[in-house]
């Protein structure tokens, strides 16, 4: 059985924050060739604002490896196109996803999660166990003939997935802003900052100033 962890990985972006800048001034047909001080305290001034519409002019794009279970939660999100792999199309061995700890259930009983479980062990066997009797339920079908987008359907939540993930820079920052919330499902955020980090990498100032005044 193969294990895998979370991934997002870069793909390409468009833009800078010259293009933030740019689309917020061409309201009064002005365009700056660099990005100078009073550029990153506009920048500042349109998200305190929430005038979003200069933040759609610059993109990213990333190659994003999770579980089904965290990728329904993700695909949730507006404006962000979603191109996912198939297993209607490919039977390649899945891999699967395995916690490296296990969280109680939390007092709120709609969503979240605790602290760690004491006994780590034994819910890691019980995953493992159950995860390769689907395998073995899907091999043992596709052996008999079955078509892949049949079998398919007894692999279990922790089957990973990839998927291409592409949106503006506002949409990305809504999402973050969400997703990092310390109250959302720790596997959901462990995406996030990983598409947060890059995309401070690439937007410095646009993106600290989404961050900090909410998308």
């Amino acid at each position: 059985m193969k294990i895998a962890k979370q991934s997002v990985e870069y793909i390409d972006h468009c833009g800078s924050d010259l293009s933030v800048v740019n689309a917020a001034r061409v309201s009064f047909a002005k365009e700056s060739a660099e990005f100078i001080d009073k550029d990153a305290k506009l920048v500042r001034y349109l998200a305190e604002h929430k005038h979003k519409s200069p933040f759609n002019h610059a993109f990213m794009s990333f190659r994003v490896k999770a579980p089904i279970f965290v990728a329904r939660q993700l695909v949730k999100h507006e404006y962000l196109p979603w191109n996912e792999v198939s297993r209607r199309y490919v039977s390649d061995e899945p891999e699967f996803y395995i916690p490296e700890g296990w969280r109680s259930a939390a007092d709120n009983v709609k969503q979240g999660s605790g602290g760690l479980l004491v006994d780590q062990g034994t819910q890691k066997e019980v995953a493992l166990m159950t995860t390769q009797y689907s395998l073995d339920a899907y091999y043992t079908l596709m052996r008999n003939g079955v078509c892949a987008e049949q079998a398919r359907m007894v692999l279990p939540q922790n089957t990973m997935t990839e998927w291409i993930w592409s949106g503006t820079l506002f949409a990305f920052a809504k999402m973050c802003k969400l997703r990092l919330d310390p109250h959302t499902q720790q596997e959901t955020q462990e995406v996030a900052k990983m598409i947060d980090a890059t995309a401070y990498k690439i937007f410095p100032v646009s993106w600290t100033a989404l961050m900090e005044h909410g998308a």
